[in-house]
């Protein structure tokens, strides 16, 4: 195959799954990339490869604070790496990082780049529980900083306000205005998101990486009980992402160049053909629609042109999967059938089942499209997710080059659709747009949570902590409802 040497390809991916509780010794994250990098390095079959590594580029990480993890883990692979980078925190951090690294290696910056992450969460919270901290690597202030990538913002004071502070609430708010949407009832609607997951778990049940293996039914996923209780209507527990894991992946990337230099088989190359990027407006209030996403939309339609394929063309998919919610957005913005039997919406099982190490899961996604592509030998997609559906990432896999890696910004296209008017502070009459209602671990309606829309076509957000709205909103379809909202961002319903 006659290449540009710096064309950048993927080689190798690596995962790995760290049990405690099973008796296995447990290892610090950074020990945990260092594991799944020589893991992609033996699937690259090219060992030496980890030495050779002069970027390391890691996924932020919530279970132990580091001033410069690519550091540590260059210091465990032997690898005199030159250059580091560490994430603030955002699920779409791992595929915008391969778009990074593959850019760099095209321009000659970079020859071989690792990018990975870990949690060690259940040992983390393991220790907490019982007043200890961890013996893990401490860095100080004289550490040279890495090159950094800011967080997601996810706490506007709006939300907050609302009671909307965390994904857990936010992303069922979503799936209500995708049922209202869709024009089904509670009933119907719940049946089709569990049958969605129970095709993702299907997807888990044969993926070796996935972290619960375990076969579920649509029912029990659908079913409160003691086992599986109510988060925040409609979703149950085993709809909710799973961030309970011990995980670590890694992925390499590195020019033709190098991958012939260090002998890597040409059969285990896999082209990232093209990247984009695109964000939602962070305020959610400002949402043009709340069941969309313009900027998902504009980035996938965006990676596609650039690698010259369609989505007839497409073989493997992975839409992120934190929540139903984020899979039918984006599957909708990409024109994807949420029940294609011959192409399920994830290549790992998604962040319930296969495992959702907070803001890793798709460097895991990532190392298992190589493993796809070469199967299939067709092209594959990814896309990343951060905050509330908020910044988003897609790469183009392949086992072909094409044209070689092209990568665009589809910012403008996502801003050209213009956004909801928010109305802050408010006091009058609105009317019930989308909903949600938190449950106690008892599985007792608690809090009432919703996006109200105003006169004039604004919308605010507001909440009820009256346990009697709240087991109203729990039971009864709403949509549409005129109510009364107070300036403390609280609502009544009549």
């Amino acid at each position: 195959m006659s290449l540009d040497p710096r064309t950048p390809v993927l080689v190798g991916g690596g995962q790995f799954n760290q049990r405690p509780e099973i008796g296995v010794e447990p290892e610090e994250p950074v020990d945990m990339i260092a594991r799944a990098a020589r893991l992609a390095a033996a699937d690259a079959g090219a060992a030496e490869l980890v030495e050779r590594i002069d970027s390391i580029r890691v996924v932020g990480m919530l279970s132990w604070r580091y001033r410069d993890p690519g550091l540590l883990v260059a210091q465990r692979l032997a690898a005199w790496v030159r250059h580091t980078v560490y994430t603030g925190n955002g699920g779409s951090h791992p595929q915008a990082l391969v778009n990074d690294a593959a850019e760099d290696i095209a321009a000659g910056r970079c020859d071989v780049v690792l990018v990975g992450g870990a949690e060690a969460w259940r040992t983390r919270m393991a220790l907490k529980a019982r007043g200890e901290r961890p013996d893990w690597t401490r860095q100080d202030d004289s550490v040279p900083a890495p090159e950094t990538r800011p967080d997601v913002p996810m706490r506007d004071p709006s939300e907050v306000m609302a009671g909307l502070d965390r994904p857990a609430y936010v992303y069922p708010l979503f799936e209500q205005a995708i049922r209202i949407a869709s024009g089904c009832t509670p009933d119907e609607h719940r049946d089709a998101i569990a049958a969605l997951w129970a095709r993702f778990n299907e997807v888990a049940v044969g993926n070796p990486d996935a972290w619960v293996r375990r076969r579920c039914t649509a029912e029990e996923i659908a079913t409160a009980s003691p086992a599986n209780r109510m988060v925040s209507s409609p979703y149950t527990k085993l709809m909710n992402s799973n961030n309970s894991v011990e995980q670590a992946a890694a992925v390499l990337v590195c020019s033709v160049e190098a991958a012939r230099r260090y002998g890597v088989p040409e059969d285990r190359w896999v082209f990232l053909r093209s990247g984009s990027e695109a964000s939602d407006t962070a305020q959610i209030a400002a949402r043009p629609r709340l069941d969309a996403s313009p900027a998902i939309d504009a980035a996938a339609r965006t990676a596609l042109e650039l690698a010259g394929l369609s989505l007839d063309d497409l073989g493997p998919v992975d839409l992120y999967s934190c929540f139903p919610s984020a899979v039918q957005v984006a599957a909708n913005a990409i024109g994807l059938p949420l029940d294609d039997p011959g192409r399920p919406l994830t290549v790992t099982g998604g962040l319930t089942f296969a495992g959702g190490p907070w803001n890793n899961y798709s460097t895991h996604a990532i190392a298992t499209m190589l493993r796809e592509v070469r199967r299939t030998q067709r092209p594959g997609l990814v896309t990343a997710n951060s905050g509330y559906l908020t910044k988003h990432a897609v790469g183009i896999y392949a086992p072909t080059p094409g044209d070689g890696f092209r990568r665009a910004s589809a910012q403008a296209q996502a801003d050209a659709v213009a956004p909801t008017p928010v109305v802050t502070a408010y006091t009058g009459p609105a009317e019930m747009e989308a909903w949600t209602v938190a449950h106690d671990r008892d599985g007792r309606p608690t809090t009432a949570m919703a996006a109200l829309r105003t006169p004039g076509g604004g919308r605010t957000l507001a909440r009820s902590d009256a346990p009697e709205i709240a087991e109203r909103l729990a039971a009864e379809d709403l949509a549409g409802a005129k109510l009364d909202v107070a300036a403390d961002a609280t609502f009544e319903l009549p």
